[in-house]
């Protein structure tokens, strides 16, 4: 790990840079990855930003794969990614959460051995209402012959990630990323438009404060997840009850409880058994990143990172955060 002075001004080019020097044989596409995705980023705050002020809130009237009206923002920030990193010669391919397929790399640029999926704009149905909204992303290395990328690249599990993050945009821009060796925080500095390091090495603390899930479900909850829930609020008298607070943008809560320790739920309930979260573009990526900041993250019955998905847009159930909570959940979810 490199480490800094108090004094010194760290932004994000300069770190990975530092940090690409500590591995002899890194060829820098990575790295030319990271720095696109932080470009792509500075775009789409910006967005956000002007959201109140021009004709970009609201629904586009068009839905996604995923049956959901997409959002003006949704569209605009799916374009930014995909045009930011269409041509450096760094990517087989990419897949969206906004995407029914895979998307190509245009036959005009060259085409390299990682592969990014994404969401681009979680939380969005929050926009209208200005609640935090985000970027989340994972990267994937080729597995397949060929210069496109491939299904078989896309369907690896959580554990073959190379690079994962998320961008959070409220009362500040921040980018986390890891790539395998901790997780570190930029927090945008708009008056240079430059990510300074502002969080380095983060590390979740084992025990949570707070319990992020939405209760509106509970009547739909199997038994178990009912009596897990009990348990966190301390309602069974076996723990110290935590604190209730979801914003209901998956990253505005999970950076809430990176930054200050607790778990993030959304059980499979009767409408949606398979749960509701997408492996590849949300659950993978948080998981990866809490996992690097020593937390922990599982479906209910096992490592999130373990799941070999099987398509897509596959959904799942997802339960993220503090070791110790989500070892709780482990425990009492087992019991069927």
């Amino acid at each position: 790990m490199v480490k800094h002075t108090d004094t010194s001004v760290v932004t994000i080019d300069r770190y990975i840079i530092e940090q690409e020097r500590n591995y002899p044989d890194a060829t820098g596409e990575l790295s030319g990855i990271l720095y696109d995705l932080a470009l792509a980023s500075k775009m789409i705050a910006n967005k956000v930003r002007l959201a109140g002020l021009v004709d970009i809130l609201g629904a586009e009237g068009t839905e996604n794969v995923q049956g959901e009206v997409q959002q003006k923002l949704d569209v605009i920030a799916d374009n930014i990614i995909i045009k930011a990193l269409d041509h450096g010669g760094r990517l087989c391919a990419m897949a969206s959460e906004e995407q029914e397929q895979l998307i190509p790399i245009p036959t005009q640029f060259k085409r390299g051995k990682y592969l990014l999926l994404f969401d681009p704009l979680d939380g969005s149905s929050n926009i209208d209402v200005n609640v935090p909204v985000g970027t989340i992303f994972s990267v994937l290395k080729k597995v397949t012959p060929g210069e496109d990328g491939t299904m078989a690249d896309a369907l690896q599990p959580g554990v073959k990630q190379v690079a994962a993050g998320y961008v959070i945009y409220g009362s500040s821009t921040m980018l986390v990323y890891s790539t395998g060796h901790g997780v570190h925080g930029f927090t945008l500095d708009p008056s240079i438009g430059e990510f300074l390091l502002s969080h380095p090495d983060m590390k979740i603390p084992e025990h949570g404060r707070y319990l992020s899930v939405n209760d509106a479900y509970e009547q739909i909850w199997p038994e178990n997840v009912r009596a897990l829930m009990r348990r966190y609020r301390g309602l069974d008298g076996q723990r110290k009850a935590m604190n209730v607070r979801y914003v209901g943008s998956l990253v505005a809560d999970f950076h809430r409880n990176l930054l200050g320790g607790g778990l993030f739920a959304y059980p499979a309930n009767q409408k949606s058994p398979e749960g509701k979260l997408r492996l590849l573009y949300e659950c993978n990526p948080l998981a990866f990143i809490c996992e690097q900041a020593g937390g922990a993250a599982i479906d209910g019955t096992q490592r999130i990172l373990d799941v070999q998905p099987t398509s897509l847009h596959q959904r799942t159930p997802y339960y993220v955060g503090s070791k110790a909570d989500v070892a709780i959940a482990a425990e009492m979810l087992a019991k069927g």
